[in-house]
């Protein structure tokens, strides 16, 4: 902390120049998130001072009662996986154009061969100047998996309203290699209830989650019928817009069958039913701590402070 102060002080005993004030910006920044980092490993402390202990014998008592629950969970989500397969299939006829690197592309183009297509919803707005950290982070996750799926007659892609050339440059930032299509112009996120309109907005008509004019559970989740969360100067700060642009693009998945020359909307889901392709979530929940989330702390993964 002492070292904080001492290299602010000398650069505001510098001449005052453009390169000096963005240098104590960017100092307070890494101060501050120093400060965050403390805060939560003295929770993390006091959490684990505070928990129960026991003997080996104890531990595997309870973890063998615990493997039985986990066990009927897994039957369950394999009973609800198959009850998804069986969902009726609702044809699409509209035709969507979307922009891709090898330009212009159909829906059905982006089957690219396979019978199964899945799309993830990514948030990112003609107005974002980067995209969403929530949604950044989930595509951390499937990045790798693409090539496994591709392989397996499904492919994976991203779709964003955001004009082509944003993607790409987010893309090359972020280093990722996923297919990655932009719907500008297009109806397609309105179709599948992800953007909505500046009037959907104003008077409240806006369906997300198969619920009309719901208020999420949880406020740091994007909810276009609510306020601003808490977090929402956080959550904006990163995308360059205010909370009402922001929320004007929701996340979410939807898959499609292709199947002789018709395509199929088959499934779609939003919010917390992303969790399973949340893989970061899945690793914290079998840390000690769980989640332990207090607030908004996700960042892409370049904006991570070592401090």
């Amino acid at each position: 902390m002492f070292l904080f102060k001492v290299e602010i002080y000398r650069c505001l005993n510098q001449p005052v120049i453009t390169s000096n004030l963005h240098r104590v910006k960017v100092i307070y920044s890494h101060y501050i998130d120093f400060i965050e980092i403390i805060l939560r490993q003295k929770q993390k402390e006091e959490t684990m001072t505070n928990h129960k202990t026991g003997t080996r014998e104890e531990w595997l008592e309870a973890r063998r009662k615990l493997l039985k629950e986990e066990k009927e969970l897994t039957r369950r989500s394999d009973e609800l996986a198959k009850k998804r397969q069986e969902l009726p299939w609702v044809k699409v006829d509209k035709e969507y154009q979307f922009e891709t690197d090898e330009g212009s592309a159909s829906l059905a183009d982006l089957f690219q061969g396979r019978s199964q297509l899945i799309v993830y919803h990514f948030m990112f707005g003609p107005d974002y100047k980067a995209g969403c950290p929530s949604c950044s982070a989930i595509a951390d996750g499937f990045n790798g998996s693409v090539v496994h799926l591709a392989n397996h007659d499904v492919m994976l892609w991203a779709v964003s309203r955001a004009p082509l050339e944003k993607l790409q440059a987010y893309k090359q930032r972020m280093g990722w290699t996923f297919p990655w299509a932009s719907s500008y112009g297009s109806d397609f996120n309105f179709d599948f209830a992800v953007s909505f309109t500046e009037e959907q907005q104003r008077q409240g008509n806006i369906e997300y989650n198969y619920r009309k004019g719901h208020a999420s559970s949880n406020k740091d989740e994007v909810d276009p019928n609510v306020e601003a969360p808490k977090a929402a100067p956080k959550i904006t700060a990163g995308t360059g817009t205010d909370w009402a642009t922001y929320a004007r693009e929701a996340p979410g998945m939807s898959a499609f069958v292709l199947e002789d020359g018709a395509i199929h909307h088959t499934y779609s889901t939003y919010e917390r039913g992303l969790d399973d392709l949340w893989g970061m979530y899945k690793w914290l929940d079998r840390a000690p701590l769980g989640r332990n989330e207090t607030g908004f702390w996700l960042r892409r993964h370049d904006e991570y402070h070592s401090e």
